[in-house]
Protein backbone atom coordinates (compact mmCIF):
# COMPACT_ATOMS: atom_id res chain seq x y z
CA UNK A 1 0.00 0.00 0.00
CA UNK A 2 1.67 3.44 -1.06
CA UNK A 3 0.44 6.29 -0.51
CA UNK A 4 1.33 9.90 -1.61
CA UNK A 5 2.32 12.94 0.29
CA UNK A 6 -0.58 14.60 1.08
CA UNK A 7 -2.37 11.22 2.65
CA UNK A 8 0.64 11.48 5.10
CA UNK A 9 0.39 14.91 6.40
CA UNK A 10 -1.97 17.61 5.65
CA UNK A 11 -1.28 21.18 5.57
CA UNK A 12 -3.75 22.44 8.32
CA UNK A 13 -2.03 19.82 10.56
CA UNK A 14 1.65 20.72 10.08
CA UNK A 15 0.68 23.95 11.13
CA UNK A 16 0.12 22.43 14.36
CA UNK A 17 3.65 20.94 14.20
CA UNK A 18 5.41 24.43 13.58
CA UNK A 19 5.28 25.30 17.29
CA UNK A 20 6.51 21.82 18.23
CA UNK A 21 10.01 20.28 19.02
CA UNK A 22 11.70 16.89 19.88
CA UNK A 23 13.25 16.68 23.64
CA UNK A 24 14.43 13.92 25.11
CA UNK A 25 14.40 12.99 28.88
CA UNK A 26 18.09 12.76 28.60
CA UNK A 27 21.10 15.12 26.96
CA UNK A 28 22.80 13.23 24.10
CA UNK A 29 26.17 15.11 22.44
CA UNK A 30 26.01 14.95 18.83
CA UNK A 31 29.53 14.04 16.48
CA UNK A 32 28.53 17.55 14.76
CA UNK A 33 27.58 20.85 16.18
CA UNK A 34 23.74 21.15 16.23
CA UNK A 35 20.94 23.41 16.61
CA UNK A 36 20.37 22.72 20.00
CA UNK A 37 21.96 24.56 23.34
CA UNK A 38 23.20 22.74 26.68
CA UNK A 39 24.24 24.25 29.65
CA UNK A 40 27.91 22.62 28.68
CA UNK A 41 30.56 24.96 28.03
CA UNK A 42 31.42 25.18 24.15
CA UNK A 43 31.95 27.03 21.26
CA UNK A 44 28.49 28.08 20.32
CA UNK A 45 27.52 31.86 19.94
CA UNK A 46 25.76 32.31 22.58
CA UNK A 47 27.52 33.56 25.62
CA UNK A 48 27.97 32.20 28.58
CA UNK A 49 30.37 33.38 31.18
CA UNK A 50 34.01 33.55 31.76
CA UNK A 51 37.25 32.36 33.66
CA UNK A 52 40.60 33.14 33.90
CA UNK A 53 42.64 32.21 31.67
CA UNK A 54 45.15 29.87 31.62
CA UNK A 55 47.88 28.51 29.82
CA UNK A 56 47.23 26.32 26.35
CA UNK A 57 43.80 28.49 26.63
CA UNK A 58 42.61 29.40 22.96
CA UNK A 59 43.59 33.00 22.49
CA UNK A 60 40.77 33.45 20.24
CA UNK A 61 38.46 33.55 23.06
CA UNK A 62 40.24 36.17 25.31
CA UNK A 63 38.53 39.39 25.83
CA UNK A 64 40.54 42.18 25.63
CA UNK A 65 38.08 44.42 26.54
CA UNK A 66 38.25 43.29 30.36
CA UNK A 67 41.99 43.06 30.11
CA UNK A 68 41.90 46.65 28.88
CA UNK A 69 39.90 47.29 32.12
CA UNK A 70 41.47 45.12 34.69
CA UNK A 71 44.67 44.18 33.04
CA UNK A 72 43.87 40.57 33.92
CA UNK A 73 43.15 37.53 31.18
CA UNK A 74 39.48 36.10 30.91
CA UNK A 75 38.50 33.63 28.64
CA UNK A 76 34.52 34.25 27.14
CA UNK A 77 32.83 30.87 27.60
CA UNK A 78 29.73 29.98 25.42
CA UNK A 79 26.84 27.67 25.38
CA UNK A 80 27.99 24.23 23.39
CA UNK A 81 25.30 23.32 21.14
CA UNK A 82 24.16 19.67 20.18
CA UNK A 83 22.60 17.57 17.63
CA UNK A 84 19.79 15.55 18.65
CA UNK A 85 19.77 12.36 16.71
CA UNK A 86 16.47 10.82 16.19
CA UNK A 87 15.58 7.91 14.34
CA UNK A 88 12.29 6.53 13.49
CA UNK A 89 12.23 2.51 13.09
CA UNK A 90 9.07 1.14 11.28
CA UNK A 91 7.86 -1.92 10.97
CA UNK A 92 7.01 -2.99 7.26
CA UNK A 93 6.29 -7.05 7.34
CA UNK A 94 3.08 -7.70 5.92
CA UNK A 95 0.95 -7.90 8.76
CA UNK A 96 1.29 -4.05 8.77
CA UNK A 97 -0.61 -3.62 5.50
CA UNK A 98 -3.94 -4.55 7.29
CA UNK A 99 -6.95 -3.41 8.95
CA UNK A 100 -9.67 -0.65 8.28
CA UNK A 101 -8.49 2.18 8.99
CA UNK A 102 -4.78 0.26 7.70
CA UNK A 103 -1.53 0.48 10.28
CA UNK A 104 0.16 0.83 8.05
CA UNK A 105 -0.91 4.20 6.65
CA UNK A 106 -1.34 5.16 10.41
CA UNK A 107 2.34 4.08 10.91
CA UNK A 108 3.83 6.19 8.20
CA UNK A 109 1.71 9.09 9.34
CA UNK A 110 2.81 9.29 13.10
CA UNK A 111 6.65 8.90 11.43
CA UNK A 112 5.98 11.74 9.16
CA UNK A 113 4.70 14.20 11.75
CA UNK A 114 7.90 13.26 13.68
CA UNK A 115 10.01 13.60 10.97
CA UNK A 116 8.63 17.00 10.17
CA UNK A 117 9.23 18.40 13.64
CA UNK A 118 12.74 17.22 13.95
CA UNK A 119 13.50 18.62 10.32
CA UNK A 120 12.40 22.27 10.81
CA UNK A 121 13.82 22.34 14.00
CA UNK A 122 17.49 21.18 12.79
CA UNK A 123 17.37 17.78 14.53
CA UNK A 124 19.30 14.97 12.40
CA UNK A 125 16.49 12.28 11.44
CA UNK A 126 16.85 9.32 10.39
CA UNK A 127 14.27 6.68 9.09
CA UNK A 128 14.15 3.10 8.50
CA UNK A 129 11.91 0.62 7.76
CA UNK A 130 12.18 -2.85 8.47
CA UNK A 131 10.94 -6.61 8.30
CA UNK A 132 13.73 -9.32 8.76
CA UNK A 133 16.50 -6.81 9.36
CA UNK A 134 16.77 -3.02 8.17
CA UNK A 135 15.64 -3.55 4.88
CA UNK A 136 14.75 0.65 3.80
CA UNK A 137 16.96 3.64 5.25
CA UNK A 138 16.88 7.54 5.19
CA UNK A 139 19.81 8.58 7.46
CA UNK A 140 21.10 11.38 8.76
CA UNK A 141 19.25 14.57 6.87
CA UNK A 142 19.01 17.96 8.62
CA UNK A 143 16.49 20.86 7.84
CA UNK A 144 13.74 21.88 5.64
CA UNK A 145 15.00 21.23 2.79
CA UNK A 146 14.95 17.26 3.35
CA UNK A 147 11.50 17.49 3.90
CA UNK A 148 9.89 16.60 0.17
CA UNK A 149 12.44 14.23 0.03
CA UNK A 150 11.13 12.34 3.58
CA UNK A 151 7.91 12.52 3.07
CA UNK A 152 8.56 10.92 -0.79
CA UNK A 153 10.59 8.21 1.33
CA UNK A 154 7.71 7.04 3.62
CA UNK A 155 5.00 7.46 0.26
CA UNK A 156 6.78 4.63 -1.80
CA UNK A 157 7.98 2.06 1.49
CA UNK A 158 5.73 -1.06 1.30
CA UNK A 159 5.02 -3.60 3.36
CA UNK A 160 6.64 -6.80 2.81
CA UNK A 161 8.29 -9.80 4.45
CA UNK A 162 8.23 -11.06 7.92
CA UNK A 163 9.27 -9.29 10.77
CA UNK A 164 12.44 -9.76 13.05
CA UNK A 165 12.80 -7.50 15.45
CA UNK A 166 15.91 -8.97 17.34
CA UNK A 167 18.13 -9.02 13.93
CA UNK A 168 17.04 -5.14 13.44
CA UNK A 169 17.76 -4.11 16.81
CA UNK A 170 21.35 -5.94 15.95
CA UNK A 171 22.06 -3.97 12.55
CA UNK A 172 20.67 -0.49 14.15
CA UNK A 173 22.69 -0.72 17.30
CA UNK A 174 26.02 -1.38 15.05
CA UNK A 175 25.25 1.65 12.97
CA UNK A 176 23.93 3.92 15.15
CA UNK A 177 26.60 3.86 18.61
CA UNK A 178 25.78 7.47 19.01
CA UNK A 179 22.84 8.03 21.89
CA UNK A 180 19.40 9.19 20.54
CA UNK A 181 15.80 9.59 20.82
CA UNK A 182 14.87 6.61 19.08
CA UNK A 183 10.94 5.88 17.76
CA UNK A 184 9.81 2.17 17.48
CA UNK A 185 6.45 2.38 15.17
CA UNK A 186 4.85 -1.78 14.90
CA UNK A 187 2.23 -4.09 16.15
CA UNK A 188 4.66 -6.20 17.47
CA UNK A 189 3.63 -9.79 16.21
CA UNK A 190 6.72 -11.27 16.73
CA UNK A 191 6.84 -15.00 16.94
CA UNK A 192 10.46 -15.03 17.76
CA UNK A 193 9.57 -12.58 20.52
CA UNK A 194 10.62 -8.97 21.21
CA UNK A 195 12.24 -9.23 24.08
CA UNK A 196 15.93 -9.37 22.59
CA UNK A 197 15.57 -7.24 20.15
CA UNK A 198 14.42 -3.91 22.39
CA UNK A 199 17.56 -5.31 24.68
CA UNK A 200 19.78 -3.96 22.10
CA UNK A 201 18.29 -0.64 21.57
CA UNK A 202 18.48 -0.19 25.40
CA UNK A 203 22.25 -0.99 25.35
CA UNK A 204 23.30 1.75 23.62
CA UNK A 205 21.25 4.20 25.79
CA UNK A 206 18.97 5.53 23.52
CA UNK A 207 15.63 7.10 24.51
CA UNK A 208 13.20 4.41 23.24
CA UNK A 209 9.32 5.63 22.48
CA UNK A 210 7.56 2.17 21.29
CA UNK A 211 4.11 2.29 19.63
CA UNK A 212 1.84 -0.90 19.45
CA UNK A 213 -0.33 -0.26 16.55
CA UNK A 214 -3.49 -2.81 16.01
CA UNK A 215 -6.39 -2.37 13.77
CA UNK A 216 -10.07 -2.71 15.67
CA UNK A 217 -10.93 -5.74 13.72
CA UNK A 218 -7.38 -6.97 15.41
CA UNK A 219 -8.80 -6.20 18.31
CA UNK A 220 -12.46 -7.31 18.20
CA UNK A 221 -12.68 -9.65 15.00
CA UNK A 222 -15.52 -9.73 13.55
CA UNK A 223 -15.48 -13.12 12.61
CA UNK A 224 -17.49 -16.69 12.72
CA UNK A 225 -18.16 -19.97 12.11
CA UNK A 226 -15.82 -22.57 10.39
CA UNK A 227 -12.33 -20.41 8.77
CA UNK A 228 -9.20 -21.42 7.22
CA UNK A 229 -6.87 -18.74 8.62
CA UNK A 230 -3.39 -18.29 6.78
CA UNK A 231 -0.38 -16.32 8.40
CA UNK A 232 0.16 -13.18 5.91
CA UNK A 233 4.13 -13.20 6.80
CA UNK A 234 5.15 -17.31 6.86
CA UNK A 235 1.73 -19.08 5.05
CA UNK A 236 0.99 -20.68 8.23
CA UNK A 237 -2.38 -22.44 7.85
CA UNK A 238 -5.19 -22.41 10.69
CA UNK A 239 -8.25 -24.34 10.54
CA UNK A 240 -10.45 -23.07 13.17
CA UNK A 241 -14.21 -23.11 14.33
CA UNK A 242 -14.60 -19.55 15.37
CA UNK A 243 -17.28 -19.33 18.23
CA UNK A 244 -18.05 -17.03 21.16
CA UNK A 245 -15.67 -18.83 23.71
CA UNK A 246 -13.11 -18.93 21.01
CA UNK A 247 -13.10 -15.63 20.74
CA UNK A 248 -12.95 -14.48 24.29
CA UNK A 249 -9.80 -16.66 24.89
CA UNK A 250 -8.44 -14.39 21.59
CA UNK A 251 -9.29 -11.13 23.79
CA UNK A 252 -7.87 -12.73 26.72
CA UNK A 253 -4.99 -13.81 25.64
CA UNK A 254 -4.39 -10.49 23.40
CA UNK A 255 -4.57 -8.46 26.07
CA UNK A 256 -2.46 -10.47 28.25
CA UNK A 257 0.70 -10.33 25.36
CA UNK A 258 0.20 -6.17 25.09
CA UNK A 259 0.26 -6.06 28.61
CA UNK A 260 3.30 -8.31 29.25
CA UNK A 261 4.85 -6.28 26.23
CA UNK A 262 4.03 -2.67 28.44
CA UNK A 263 5.36 -4.55 31.53
CA UNK A 264 8.34 -5.15 30.19
CA UNK A 265 8.84 -1.48 28.70
CA UNK A 266 7.92 0.13 31.91
CA UNK A 267 10.40 -2.08 34.04
CA UNK A 268 13.72 -0.90 31.07
CA UNK A 269 12.54 2.67 30.95
CA UNK A 270 10.73 2.56 27.36
CA UNK A 271 7.77 4.30 26.70
CA UNK A 272 4.76 2.30 25.64
CA UNK A 273 1.45 2.91 23.74
CA UNK A 274 -0.74 0.75 22.03
CA UNK A 275 -3.11 1.91 19.98
CA UNK A 276 -5.92 1.23 17.54
CA UNK A 277 -6.26 2.55 14.12
CA UNK A 278 -9.17 4.00 14.78
CA UNK A 279 -7.95 6.51 17.17
CA UNK A 280 -6.83 9.83 15.00
CA UNK A 281 -3.19 10.14 14.26
CA UNK A 282 -3.03 13.68 15.37
CA UNK A 283 -4.21 12.64 18.73
CA UNK A 284 -1.23 10.22 19.60
CA UNK A 285 1.39 13.33 18.23
CA UNK A 286 -0.32 16.02 20.15
CA UNK A 287 -1.87 14.28 23.28
CA UNK A 288 0.23 11.44 24.20
CA UNK A 289 3.75 12.77 22.74
CA UNK A 290 3.28 15.62 24.60
CA UNK A 291 2.34 13.88 27.92
CA UNK A 292 5.59 11.41 27.70
CA UNK A 293 7.83 14.56 27.33
CA UNK A 294 8.92 13.96 23.66
CA UNK A 295 7.31 16.95 22.36
CA UNK A 296 7.22 20.26 23.53
CA UNK A 297 5.53 23.71 22.60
Amino acid sequence: MTTTTDELLDPTFMRKLDQLALMSRKIFAGKLRGERLTKRRGESIEFADFRPYVAGDDLRFLDWNIYARLDQLFLKLFLQEEDLHVSVLIDQSKSMDWGEPNKWLFARRIAAAITYIGLINFDRVSLYGYANGLQTELTGVRGRRWMFKAMDFLSGMEADGVTNLALTGKQFAIRHPQPGIVLLLSDFFEKGGYEEGLRYLLGRRYDVYAVQILSPEEIDPPFAGDLRLTDVEDDDVAEVTVSRALLNRYKQNLQAYCSLLKEYCSRRGVNYLFTGTDIPFDQIVLSYFRTRGLLKT
